[in-house]
């Protein structure tokens, strides 16, 4: 399958999603949605306005400034559509308002500008807005054998770099060195981008987006490590929770505790059960045993063309999994001012239930 091809069916799924959903269109601004249905990522995303235009019976539209055109006629799925210029002093808002021209309610990206949104609306105040992750959940929630096989290798690579880290020297180090290894790692294993490197040692462990900063890890800490990018395009993003030296009694049990979580959040995996239940199954092992105040975070997240993405493994989301899904799977414990632990795997819905795409020891490792 050509390139054009590929993103044509693409964007031709998206219209049929839009007319089963009761959409009259698609209004899809710079950001994932817009990679993944044409594979066109403006070289920088400003306030002028590039929206692709997705409406039933209409060629696909990618409307984009003049200047901006010949990078946009060079994306691999613009043969598939028609790319349109606008120049500064016209109005680019008077021609999407010509292309939604029916009555009705259009999905816009989560990510549009205000200033366009609200621009749109005052052209077609007669239309109704929604957004479009909100309207359509499932229109990149649910991947395909190519884009699994991207996720698999992403994952891989996260798994050679949480390898070979723990192959170097903890004690003695800042976190923003082992940080900056993290970084340079990924980036050996494949990775064109890297979007975190979490190193929480001690104490900061137990704030889970900690920035990693000057504090000096020691002999006896909790080091929590949380990593991803994206390789190929596709995502990745794991958790290991290490130790530097031999850990306390409490300390090991905490993070059997959440292994134990993990572990029944992954079992429960499987085609037709309700997002919120992954988050159920590890949160009530976390619960019962006494620290369910010291999970302050949902289970799991969507991972795809962005390592955050629907669906979300949380309280109060009942979409049910469908094979093809990808989504993290990572329950943790944090102890205010002590230290914290968090496993995170990428899991699959297969038709008979999860599969890994980390497949790092799970158990606590030691590092010196």
């Amino acid at each position: 399958m050509s390139d054009v091809e590929f993103y044509a069916a693409r964007m031709d799924r998206a219209v049929r999603s839009a007319v089963q959903e009761g959409l009259a269109g698609l209004v899809v601004t710079p950001g994932p949605d817009l990679v993944w249905l044409c594979g066109y990522a403006p070289p920088a995303v400003t306030e002028r306005l590039t929206a692709l235009l997705l409406v039933p019976g209409s060629r696909p539209q990618l409307l984009v400034p003049q200047l901006e055109r010949a990078d946009a006629e060079r994306a691999p799925g613009a043969g598939a559509l028609t790319v349109s210029g606008w120049t500064d002093g016209e109005d680019p808002y008077a021609e999407v308002a010509k292309v939604l021209a029916g009555q009705g309610r259009y999905g816009v990206s989560d990510n549009a500008w205000a200033l366009h949104l609200l621009a749109l609306q005052r052209k077609r105040p007669e239309a109704g807005f929604g957004a479009l992750t909100e309207a359509l959940p499932m229109l990149r929630a649910v991947k395909d054998a190519y884009e699994l096989e991207r996720l698999t290798a992403a994952g891989a690579a996260a798994d050679a770099a949480f390898e070979a880290i723990v192959e170097l020297p903890f004690a003695g180090r800042r976190e923003h060195e082992v940080a900056a290894d993290l970084d340079r790692l990924l980036r050996e294993n494949g990775h064109e981008q890297v979007d975190f490197t979490i190193v929480g040692s001690g104490p900061n462990g137990a704030d889970p987006h900690h920035e990693a900063g000057e504090r000096v890890i020691e002999d006896g800490d909790m080091v929590v490590m949380d990593f991803g990018g994206l390789k190929g395009g596709y995502g990745s993003d794991t958790t290991r929770t290490v130790h530097v030296g031999e850990p306390s009694p409490e300390e090991r049990k905490v993070h059997d505790l959440v292994r134990e979580a993990q572990q029944a959040a992954f079992e429960a995996v499987r085609p037709g059960v309700a997002c919120q239940d992954v988050d159920r199954a590890a949160r009530q092992v976390i619960r019962r045993a006494g620290y369910g105040e010291y999970f302050v975070h949902r289970t799991g997240h969507g991972i795809g063309v962005t390592t955050h993405e629907p669906p979300y493994m949380v309280e109060g989301e009942h979409l049910p999994l469908v094979p093809g899904m990808c989504f993290s799977v990572e329950p943790g414990v944090y102890l205010p001012g002590r230290f914290g632990v968090r496993i995170e795997d990428i899991v699959v819905c297969t038709e008979t239930g999860g599969r890994r795409l980390n497949n790092t020891a799970r158990e606590l490792r030691v590092v010196a």
